[in-house]
């Protein structure tokens, strides 16, 4: 009878101590004090990072984010990513305004088919 060793897979901690230690011999070091860091992606999609652990090594130009990231859409950062949005994206922000006044001028047409009450239920009330 053959026996089979069974390997165990090299835990994740591993993994991070090995890149840890590649990103030292860099000289990559920690940028302190960032909140939040966005990738837009060409689909108009952002890839967001909540309180990242940012570390940087600049002559190698070379930026580590690390952290949970999740994937978004534009619309659900705004409004306050403005200020983040470069050239490239405020062709995506005129489409989503534009969508936006689309969807307010249905409602506002949805709106002039309800008549109007000539009187205040309110005042009549009262009397």
């Amino acid at each position: 009878m053959r026996r089979t060793k069974i390997s165990k897979h090299a835990s994740s901690g591993a993994d991070d101590k090995q890149m840890q230690a590649s990103l030292k011999r860099l000289g990559c070091n920690a940028i302190p004090g960032i909140e939040e860091v966005n990738m837009f992606l060409e689909n108009g999609g952002v890839i967001h990072f909540s309180a990242p652990k940012v570390q940087a090594a600049v002559a190698a130009n070379t930026f580590v984010i690390s952290g949970q990231a999740e994937t978004k859409r534009l619309e659900e950062l705004l409004p306050g990513i403005i200020n983040q949005l470069g050239p490239d994206n405020l062709m995506n922000l005129k489409r989503i305004a534009e969508g936006f006044a689309a969807t307010q001028g249905a409602s506002a047409k949805d709106d002039a088919d309800i008549p109007d009450i000539g009187e205040n239920f309110e005042d009549v009330s009262k009397a």
